[in-house]
């Protein structure tokens, strides 16, 4: 998955991160990071190839913001990965407690 591989960048995460306060201009960006501007811009790129991130034109500036539909393909991801497991978690819950009654050891009734 193309988004997730973005991500797993700490830089591109944070641009993300910055992004979702509000949108910035490259210029922004780059001053919040000890790097290049150049550094800064390949990694926008990447996040705009994973569709994480879109760019527009205002004026002289280039506005980065960040992309809602990119983040979905990875919310979908994350939930489909939580089920699967709270599908097993549930079953090995399931067998435990099954196990446990089993296993249980039975009181004896009062005979007459």
């Amino acid at each position: 998955m193309e988004s997730l591989e973005a991500i797993a960048d700490p830089t591109r995460r944070r641009i993300v991160e910055m992004l979702a306060r509000k949108d910035r201009t490259v210029g922004e960006i780059v001053g919040k990071f000890d790097m290049s501007a150049p550094a800064i811009s390949q990694h926008l790129k990447v996040l705009r190839e994973a569709g994480l991130v879109s760019s527009r034109v205002e004026g002289q500036s280039r506005i980065q913001t960040l992309n809602p539909a990119g983040l979905q393909q990875i919310q979908a991801w994350l939930v489909s990965t939580m089920n699967y497991w709270n599908r097993r978690l549930d079953a090995l819950e399931a067998a435990l407690r099954a196990d446990d009654e089993k296993n249980k050891p039975r009181k004896k009734g009062r005979q007459p």
